[in-house]
């Protein structure tokens, strides 16, 4: 693929069981019109695919990159370490220690190697935070954001109180 890839957001994770939490993600940049391909990557099953896709990431077109892992969680930084783009991590909750383990593997990356994080199965918070940065140079996107916004702000105020308050 070449710069005009179709798609503009990577969306990594590290097993087929983090699917269902990272689908999240997908939802929700398909509803701000935001293209993405979704793939299995580990950095422990196959670190030399995960390194190859980070790297030609930019290349192909992708913007952002947002990887999903739990357990160990190392799949963010391996992709922030063969990459200059923004790299989003969204711990998964798994195994005894139900992400927290994930959290900060995630979230503890050494200096000039960041990766943002989210909150733990934050897939959703994730692609927000990935249409955000396209935004930055997409007026019609921004104004998608602006809109969501609003639209948020709406269904607060037309709620009312809960009974008792």
């Amino acid at each position: 693929m070449t710069a005009d890839s179709k798609f503009e957001v990577g969306i990594l994770m590290g097993s087929s069981h983090d699917a269902e939490v990272m689908h999240r993600a997908q939802e929700t940049l398909e509803r701000f019109g935001i293209s993405c391909e979704v793939l299995v990557r580990s950095a422990h099953r196959c670190p030399q695919e995960t390194a190859e896709y980070a790297s030609t990431a930019r290349e192909r077109g992708i913007k952002v990159i947002i990887t999903g892992a739990g357990m160990a969680a190392h799949l963010a930084g391996v992709v922030a370490a063969h990459t200059t783009l923004p790299v989003i991590g969204v711990p998964i909750a798994s195994g005894p220690l139900g992400g927290q383990d994930a959290l900060m593997a995630t979230v503890q990356m050494p200096g000039g190697t960041p990766v943002a994080t989210v909150s733990i199965n934050g897939a959703e918070n994730a692609a927000h935070l990935a249409a955000q940065i396209l935004a930055l140079s997409s007026p019609k996107l921004a104004r998608k954001l602006v809109e969501f916004k609003e639209e948020q702000r709406r269904k607060v105020l037309e709620k009312p109180a809960p009974v008792g308050f």
